[in-house]
């Protein structure tokens, strides 16, 4: 990174967006979203990004990152917009590249809402659906791609798409990418995009692989950041609760249902934990569901969709879901386990304290994960303040109850009452009598059966054998 300069001698006016040199139709998109002054970093890479500079560009998560990106390339693009139904009128000329689903679904509808006013076209491809669903979209041309690396690899496999006219690359969320293990695949895709090109790098953490990455396809770039790499936002209360691993559930269950949480997201380190923990939170009579990457993508959008909407209150989810979940006025976030990478923290409880709102982080740690907190204290220079967890008797005894857990019934949102009360208390099992006593009696070895079923039809009786075991009513 030799070459690097930041932007610390270059002033910039950000008293509102139409000081940063944008087009009519895109200062109007923004209008109609109620924005009227750019943030921090929108206001230092856009007027850098308009002069084709390519930027590495580093802002805690909520900061308004995709408009950073989203509003130069529409603004650059501009002169090749076309109003033609010929796809050749609309080749690929941005390629934004994010590493989860989500992220991509919420980036390219950013860049519709910013580019209604133009002819410009965007798509989002990514994984998890059939690929025959989005191949005819891409034959009707469209100029910005939003893409998931692996997905974008299968349609340039299957010849569906055309990368040779990218004039301006971006990689969102790049220290993902990179934890993912995506670096094969985007050393893949670099090698398909012309070597003359813009190249815009987002990233909420500088470690020494992006570095290297960034080394790897940017030109002189411009570092510019609103905050210092890896720190977490002033916005968000940060609170540590200290608690042994058994306790976790019941006081997860006892602060949600003390604080009666409106809105919360909860992390998992694993997919079985995730679910597992959104089950037991539904038999408690908290309206919660998972995410993770064992989902379907239909169902990790509805599960987002009724999130949002309100519908459930608690989301269980893995670190799959700590990028790109665009939630607005989210309160609250619990680590219910510690994550062992640092930056994962930074991510996690960046979903909270958003657009300048606050927020509440809670931190689950038991003692084999006070490593990992000391890591975390290390990389965000910051001293948590840890307090003892007063995990109630009534809540540690309740999720502890296996006869509660298989046997409370769920109605809608809400536990019954009267389901509860009876899944509590062991079931008795009572043998009902048989219909026929002669199943009752005991075993009577016959010594001359033909002559008994002789005497038994001479005297108009019916056969006291059971049909089940192979008996038939005898002719009168």
């Amino acid at each position: 990174m030799e070459n690097m300069t930041t932007d610390s001698a270059i002033q910039f006016d950000a008293l509102g967006f139409d000081k940063l040199g944008l087009a009519p139709p895109l200062l109007k998109a923004v209008v109609d979203t109620g924005y009227t002054t750019p943030t921090p970093i929108q206001a230092k890479a856009i007027p850098l990004a308009l002069q084709g500079l390519d930027l590495m560009a580093g802002a805690q998560t909520g900061t308004g990152k995709t408009a950073a990106f989203a509003l130069p390339i529409l603004q650059k693009l501009l002169p090749f917009a076309s109003s033609s139904t010929s796809p050749a009128k609309h080749p690929i000329r941005a390629l934004v590249l994010t590493p989860t689903r989500e992220l991509a679904i919420q980036v390219e509808q950013s860049i519709k809402v910013y580019a209604k006013h133009t002819p410009l076209k965007s798509l989002v491809v990514f994984g998890g659906i059939d690929i025959k669903t989005q191949t005819p979209h891409l034959k009707t041309g469209i100029e910005i791609l939003v893409a998931t690396p692996g997905r974008l690899l299968d349609h340039v496999e299957q010849k569906t798409l055309n990368l040779g006219q990218v004039q301006i690359l971006v990689l969102d969320e790049a220290d993902r990418m990179l934890d993912m293990g995506f670096m094969p695949d985007l050393k893949r895709i670099l090698a398909l995009l012309p070597k003359q090109r813009q190249n815009l790098m987002f990233s909420a953490t500088f470690s020494n692989e992006i570095k290297k990455l960034a080394d790897d396809f940017l030109t002189n770039p411009v570092l510019v950041e609103v905050a210092r790499s890896n720190a977490t936002n002033d916005n968000v209360m940060q609170q540590v609760y200290q608690l042994a691993q058994s306790d976790k559930q019941a006081f997860l269950t006892q602060l949600l249902l003390k604080d009666d949480a409106q809105q919360v997201i909860v992390f998992t380190k694993t997919k079985v934990t995730a679910s597992r923990l959104s089950r037991a939170l539904q038999k408690e009579g908290v309206a919660a569901d998972a995410i993770h990457g064992d989902k379907s993508q239909k169902e990790r959008i509805e599960a987002l969709d009724a999130f949002k909407a309100g519908k459930i209150t608690v989301l269980v989810a893995t670190d799959v879901a700590a990028r790109g979940l665009d939630i607005s006025d989210l309160p609250m976030v619990i680590n219910y386990e510690i994550p062992s990478a640092p930056e994962d923290y930074v991510h996690r409880i960046g979903r909270t304290g958003r657009a300048g709102a606050s927020g509440i982080a809670i931190s689950f740690v038991s003692e084999d994960e006070e490593e990992y907190l000391t890591n975390i204290e290390k990389l965000i220079k910051k001293t948590l303040i840890k307090e003892k967890a007063q995990v109630s008797t009534t809540a540690r005894k309740t999720t502890q109850q296996p006869a509660r857990d298989t046997a409370t019934k769920i109605h809608g949102d809400s536990i019954d009452s009267n389901s509860a009360k009876h899944a509590a208390k062991p079931r008795q099992h009572t043998r009902k009598p048989a219909a026929d006593p002669w199943f009752d009696k005991p075993y009577e070895p016959s010594v001359n059966t033909t002559e008994t079923n002789k005497s038994l039809i001479n005297s108009n009786l019916k056969a006291p054998v059971a049909a089940l075991l192979g008996g038939i009513r005898p002719n009168r």
